[in-house]
Formats: C-alpha cells, structure tokens, sequence
C-alpha cells in the first residue's frame, strides 16, 4: 500500500478492505493454500511517502492498530541520516471508514503489518522500490498486490487476483475492474463529472480489457461459475491499474545482467531531473505501462497478462473540474508517450520465449493499439469535422429551416472561440486558478452536444422520410429495409451513430452490466467533446510539466533527535521506548483520542503568493 497525505477515511477504507480480505482468505477452509492460519501467509506493507507529508490523523489510526509508536524514531544514527523509519506488527483489530473499532467479534482475524515511514517525500516509484528491493528480497512474496491508499478492493478481490496466478503459472500481472465511487444510493452520480467517469470506467472494463478474453474451465469449476474468470487471449494489457493490481514477484526480478521490468520500472526515478529528455520524462509519468510492456516482453520470458473480471475495487473520482484537468494531464500525456515508446519498440517481443501464435496475437494487438494512437493524435480535428458535416447537412434545401445557416455561423464561431479559448488557458493558467474558465468551457461543449444531437436525430428523421416519399412515389414497389441506406444522409451519419451507440447497448447487456447506460450516458455524450477539446488540448499544451511535486524536500530534519553507537558493538544503539503497561496504554489512549475529537476544517486556498500570481494570469489571457 503506498500512501502520500491521504486522511484517516481513506486509509481506512484501504486497509479495512485488505482486512477483510484476509479474513476472507482464513474462511477458505477447504483450501490447500489458505484457511484458518491463512493470516500468515499474508504481510500487508504500508509504504509513506514523506514523514512531514503524512495525515496526522492517519498516523494516529496506524498507532491505534499497533503499527507505530511515538519517541522511537531517530533523524540521525551515528551521524548518518535516516532514510526510513519501519515498524512491525501484528494486529488484531481494523478501524472502520466511519473510525470505529472492530476485533475478532467482528470476524477481523491477525494482520501482520510493517509499516515503512519515509523520511522524505521521493515518489510513489521510490516507495516501490522500498518493497521490491528491500522488503521483497526478504519476504520472497509469491504474488504482490499493489493497492493505493483511498482504493478499496472488494471483500473478495485479492483472491481473485491470486487465483488467476495459482490456476495459470504463465501469469506474470493482473488486474482487475476499477469502479467509481458512486457515494449511497448512488449520489455522487448527480455530479455530471462523476457520472462521465462512471461510463468511462464501466466501458473501458467492458470493451477494453475484455475485448482480448474467452472464458476458460479449470478443475475449480465450481467456484469460477459463481465468480467468473476470464484468460487473455492476446495475454498483453496495456496497463494494469497502480492503483490496484497484482504481479507475479519472481516475473519482475531482472536476470543476470541487471536488465528487467525492474530495473527499467525503476529508471522512471531518475527521469524527472535535468538529465532526462522531455520525451522520456513524460513516458515516465505512465511508469505502470512501461512495467507491462516491459514484463510481456521479457528476454526469455513467457509471462502475460489477465484481467480478472470478478475482482474489483472502489476508488474516488474527481469531482471538480480543476482536479479532472490535472489528473488527466499526467495521464494523457504518460499514457501517449508510452504508447510511442511501446510501438516504437515492438521488436522487443521477440527477444521473448513466447509462443509463435501468442506473438501473432500480440501483433494484432499492436495494430490496434497503433490504430488508436493515430486515431487519438487526430481526435480534435475530427470531432471538428464531424461537427462541421453536421451543421452542413442541417442547411440542406430539403429541411427548409429558416435562419439556419446563421446559427450554424454562430456555433462555428462559438466552437473555435471556446478552443482558442482552452488553448490560451491551457498555455498560461492553471486549473485552479482558472476554475471558472475551464468550467465554461466544458458547458458550452456541452451546448454545442446538444444541437449536434438534435440535428442528428432530425437527420435521421428527414433522411428516412425522404426514402418513404420517394419509394411511395413509385407504386410499382413497397417500401423496403435496404431502401434507406440509398439516402446518403443516413448512411453517413446515423448508421455512424447508432454503430457507437449500439456498441455501447449491446456490449453492456451482453455483461449483465446495463446500469451505467441509465445513469451516466448522457452525462458522458455532453462530457465526451470536452474530454477532447479541452483535456487533450490542456494535457499537450502542458508536455513540459513532468513534476511530482517533490520541490524543496531535501532537508534533512532534526526534530526527533539523534543517537550514536555505544560500546563495542557498531549494530547496536541505545533508545529509550515505552515498555511498561502503562506507558503503551497510555499512547494507545491518546491515538483513539484523537480519532474520537473532529478533525479540524482544513483551509483549502491558496497560498497569497499563488492568488497573485494566478490574478496575474489571468490578466495577461484576458
């Protein structure tokens, strides 16, 4: 689990979910691998990013678990800095969502934690790297799951995504179903934003990763019937999901010679400096696909890669237009710079062991993956033209709608105006200090939606009625199906139409998934120009801004104080920590304290600095 700042809520609705999980894995009963002692098996390691970055609040629920203790942690060890801070233990309770406490009356079984506080802040990669080279070499962990902080996996979902690796020896990754937190009774879905996420989540579940799997038997047939799985049939996915996803431990270790997923995962650490080239630096950004690619084409390896279908996890979606603009722009921009880098070295693949129609498949794969970086670098123009061929075909004499054209020149001008509007802010603003900017321009793309859909649907009306009147005319004949695809109007645009459309209808009823169509799909169709025009637009315009927010987070603290080797033994240092009943009563007293009283209201503006300079900007762009 890496975490940054996160609060209690979302740390505990991380870790009561792998709580859950576990005690789910120790009521296998009949299972070879788990069962009652299955706890065991399982050591769950919370990596944080920074000591002066974490939630105070947050560590008081880790104190409250066991997992930390105060007045123990040094800044130096014999005049040499500390790097991390990491604690052990073993604990038999879990703090709920809502910050109450549960124990073994509640089916919570033992969780064996170690809990590694970073001195400073130095990337999500880096807090990996504490795991894989660190802790990894000792546990010697079969399978790693990788979960952030404020993601919840289903009470379920880590067996999943171990079963796809017991049943497959050949998976070397997984992942499994992203889903937005809708809120209860699926609230949160009243926000347009939201519900756009929620339809591109709930479709990229079902087009994408799936569009490369079959259903397959195994000898546990009757537990897959109640929990469908799925293996891949190109056994190559673009990106498993950081945020919740599963590797094979000894499919990443690099060979002989250095060389491997890791060490190539790892190189993204050192790509944000001043000796990285902007095209790499942004590849980075994307660093989960670079792992994929990285570890389908291994030298001599034959590991894929599975979506797990019945293995999900909740996560919290933006819901403000400033914080979609920013998340979008380092994945856009990595996930671009990692679809070049990947296509460019596609002859990698065959430095793998991999079988002959596996790499044929992988082929297709690519095409397509190539397909869509085209199609994608050309979004912007097209959905222009398609606007344009939409307004040009209302002004037709046959519809004889007065004043058309006029409007037609409005919106013309409207929609260019709105993107040489995105291009000036995206160029010289940031989202937050242009909130309402960007806002409007999300609205008026959903205005111009609406009319293209309207004249779509009067399009297909006309067209239609123009085949009726012209068959009716002829009463040699009755009016045929085929007759209406002789009407250019609606061969060309309304087959165009319901060809996405009915993808999207019968895609989802062919799930059983029909529920994001009713709630979300329009909230989308108005979203879908702005994905285009304004998160492209702000994400290409910004290629240079490879930052992780790191700045200033170099030196080296002193509040903890420091301790020295004493004696003849250089492994051994004397530090005072709390052994007495009362002494360890009394912390734990004090962090259920604090998670008792509120949290204090956090004042989320901006620093006077960053208002003057965002007034500045705003300004010069108007």
């Amino acid at each position: 689990m890496t975490m940054y700042n996160e609060d209690e809520e979302l740390f505990c609705r991380t870790m009561h979910g792998v709580i859950k999980n576990v005690a789910h894995l120790c009521k296998r009963d009949r299972s070879k691998t788990w069962g009652k002692d299955g706890w065991k098996k399982v050591v769950v390691c919370i990596v944080s990013d920074g000591r002066g970055k974490i939630n105070s609040r947050t560590l008081s629920v880790i104190a409250a678990m066991g997992a930390y203790q105060e007045a123990v942690a040094k800044n130096e060890i014999n005049k040499t800095s500390v790097t991390a801070h990491i604690y052990e233990y073993t604990t038999q309770i879990s703090v709920t969502p809502s910050l109450k406490i549960e124990g073994p009356e509640k089916g919570v079984v033992p969780v064996q934690i170690i809990f590694c506080l970073k001195e400073k802040n130095q990337k999500k990669i880096n807090s990996h790297r504490w795991f894989f080279n660190a802790f990894g070499p000792l546990l010697q962990p079969n399978v790693c799951v990788l979960l952030d902080v404020g993601t919840q996996p289903g009470p379920t979902s880590i067996y999943h995504l171990w079963k796809a690796f017991d049943i497959n020896s050949n998976v070397g990754g997984a992942c499994g179903e992203i889903v937005a937190l809708k809120g209860k009774w699926g609230t949160n879905l009243i926000n347009p934003l939201v519900a756009a996420q929620n339809f591109e989540y709930k479709m990229s579940n079902i087009l994408d990763k799936p569009l490369c799997v079959v259903p397959f038997v195994t000898r546990n047939q009757l537990v897959l019937m109640r929990a469908v799985r799925r293996e891949s049939v190109f056994g190559y996915i673009t990106v498993l999901p950081g945020a919740f996803s599963a590797y094979r431990y000894i499919a990443l270790q690099n060979d002989q010679t250095g060389e491997g997923p890791l060490q190539k995962y790892f190189l993204g650490e050192k790509m944000h400096g001043a000796g990285a080239d902007i095209f790499t630096a942004n590849m980075y950004l994307a660093e989960d696909r670079i792992l994929c690619w990285e570890l389908v084409s291994k030298r001599g390896g034959s590991w894929i890669l599975h979506y797990v279908k019945s293995a999900y996890a909740v996560t919290d979606v933006p819901d403000q237009v400033p914080e979609l603009i920013s998340q979008r722009r380092r994945w856009l921009n990595g996930s671009f710079f990692a679809a070049v880098h990947s296509t460019v070295h596609f002859y990698y693949i065959y430095r793998s062991a991999h079988t002959f129609f596996r790499k044929f498949w992988i082929h297709v794969e690519m095409f397509y993956q190539l397909f869509n970086l085209i199609f994608s670098w050309f979004a912007l123009a097209n959905y222009y033209i398609a606007f344009s061929i939409l307004t040009d075909a209302m002004e037709d004499p046959i519809f004889n709608i007065k004043g058309i054209h006029i409007i037609n020149l409005i919106l013309n001008y409207f929609y260019l105006g709105l993107l040489i509007m995105c291009f000036i802010l995206s160029l010289g603003n940031r989202p937050q200090g242009s909130k309402w900017g960007y806002t409007a321009a999300f609205i008026g793309f959903g205005l111009i939606t609406i009319y293209m859909t309207v004249a779509a649907f009067l399009l297909a009306f006309k067209g239609i009625k123009n085949v009726s009147d012209t068959v009716q005319g002829d009463l040699s004949r009755p009016l045929q199906f085929s007759d209406v695809f002789t009407n250019p109007i609606f061969r060309n645009i309304v087959l165009s139409l319901l060809a996405t459309l009915g993808l999207y209808i019968i895609s989802s009823l062919l799930f059983f998934e029909p529920w994001h169509m009713i709630t979300s799909f329009i909230q989308y169709l108005l979203m879908a120009p702005s994905y285009i025009a304004v998160l492209n637009v702000y994400a290409f315009a910004n290629v240079h801004d490879v930052s992780w927010g790191t700045k200033g987070d170099n030196k080296v603290q002193t509040d903890l104080g420091k301790v020295e080797v004493k004696g003849g033994n250089k492994n051994e240092v004397e530090v005072a920590v709390p052994t007495t009943k009362n002494d360890i009563n009394a912390l734990y007293e004090d962090a259920i304290h604090v998670l008792n009283t509120k949290p204090p209201k956090v004042d989320d503006k901006p620093d006077p600095g960053t208002i003057q300079e965002d007034y500045y900007r705003g300004f010069r762009t108007k």
